[in-house]
């Protein structure tokens, strides 16, 4: 099936969420993007496999040998990715970490430095901390909001600049336009995970970023039932990201690519309203007397607040936020188990709220804000507040 024959012209973002990179299957007509659960591609003559292949090794649309390699299913998903990031290319793998893991080794070699926020998912830390310095790779993580911390900390070798858009668990909104600028004045490449985000609420290639990477798992499939890693940027980059996913098998799978699929198209509606959940419920718990503080990007009191509504999109500021009672452990595991409607669980972006107690954060409380209404929100931590002063 080519579906690069199938033009819709100009969209705006939520009908690029749903149309683009998709289209009638030619030979069923089946509406929805088929499973193309494969794993190789048959050819008649052997002249055809030869260019195939040869299509193949150059990274070319369409190419179709392997389900390692490209699967019809997951290059919809593709398509569908580099519009909504405003990207040349994009590539589809298996989980966020395979994206982060992608999108570094693509750039970093033996001998090479990195610069890293000290504000990351724990993976992301392990990575920086333990697995690239293993392989020669030299590290160091820094207080990335002081843009004089990145200047300290560059070296003649430092060839990549990495941070989370918006920063877990502290919700830490970077300077995108300034710290691209620093980077791209030092020959180095900038690289974004915009997980907390999604391009419906910050696209950070607009803002100079080189590639952007998501854990795909989250905002974009939505539903929590499918792992997903996405990285977008441009053609030269994609094209070697896609050649290090086929040598280390991170591809992800016909069925999650499908999946991936099905969520994205409801990705406005939900961060539309996982958005207005969020700022209600920051609002709601910042008057709360047994809150400290809230963390949320949409409240003045956040220290980059004027810099997320200049850096995003619309009046949305996501579905990620974070608070802390006054108290300690005790209070935290009270409030914690006495919820009725978020589980306690990691991972986040579902339409259900999650929440996640962070002990080694002290005692900080993440939210994963979902679809539900939220005056049963407000009224379940309403009897959680009450029940922890028993």
């Amino acid at each position: 099936m080519d579906k690069n024959k199938v033009d819709y012209g100009p969209m705006e973002f939520a009908t690029r969420a749903i149309k683009y990179g998709e289209g009638p299957d030619p030979v069923t007509h089946a509406l929805n993007t088929p499973i193309y659960e494969t794993t190789t591609y048959a050819y008649s003559e052997t002249d055809e496999y030869d260019r195939m292949i040869g299509d193949a090794m150059a990274w070319k649309p369409g190419c179709r040998i392997y389900s390692r390699t490209t699967n019809p299913t997951t290059s919809a998903m593709e398509e569908k990715v580099a519009s909504l990031e405003n990207a040349e290319d994009a590539c589809v793998v298996s989980c966020g970490m395979a994206a982060v893991s992608l999108a570094l080794l693509t750039q970093l070699n033996a001998g090479d430095h990195v610069i890293c926020s000290d504000d990351t998912f724990v993976c992301t830390a392990s990575l920086f901390e333990d697995i690239l310095p293993s392989k020669g790779i030299e590290t160091d993580r820094v207080e990335i909001l002081d843009l004089e911390n990145i200047r300290k900390a560059m070296k003649p070798n430092t060839k990549v600049i990495y941070l989370e858009a918006l920063s877990n668990p502290l919700l830490k909104l970077a300077d995108l336009p300034a710290i691209a600028a620093l980077a791209h004045e030092h020959g180095c490449k900038f690289i974004v995970d915009n997980t907390f985000l999604s391009p419906f609420i910050m696209r950070p290639l607009d803002h100079g970023a080189d590639i952007v990477l998501h854990s795909g798992t989250k905002y974009y499939v939505g539903h929590g039932d499918a792992l997903c890693g996405i990285v977008a940027g441009k053609k030269e980059d994609m094209d070697r990201i896609r050649y290090y996913n086929d040598n280390l098998g991170t591809h992800i799978s016909p069925f999650d690519s499908w999946l991936a699929l099905r969520g994205v198209r409801t990705l406005p509606l939900r961060l539309t309203k996982q958005s207005e959940n969020a700022m209600a419920l920051a609002k709601w718990l910042e008057a709360r007397p047994e809150v400290e503080f809230v963390l949320y990007p949409g409240l003045e009191s956040h220290k980059q607040h004027e810099l997320a509504r200049k850096l995003f999109v619309g009046d949305h500021f996501g579905g990620m936020l974070c608070f802390h009672l006054k108290g300690g452990y005790e209070e935290m595991k009270k409030f914690a188990d006495s919820v009725r409607i978020p589980p306690i669980a990691t991972s986040l972006g579902d339409v259900v709220t999650l929440i996640y107690p962070k002990k080694p954060y002290d005692n900080l409380i993440r939210l994963s804000v979902g679809c539900e209404d939220v005056r049963d929100l407000m009224a379940d931590f309403d009897q959680a507040f009450e029940n922890m002063k028993k």
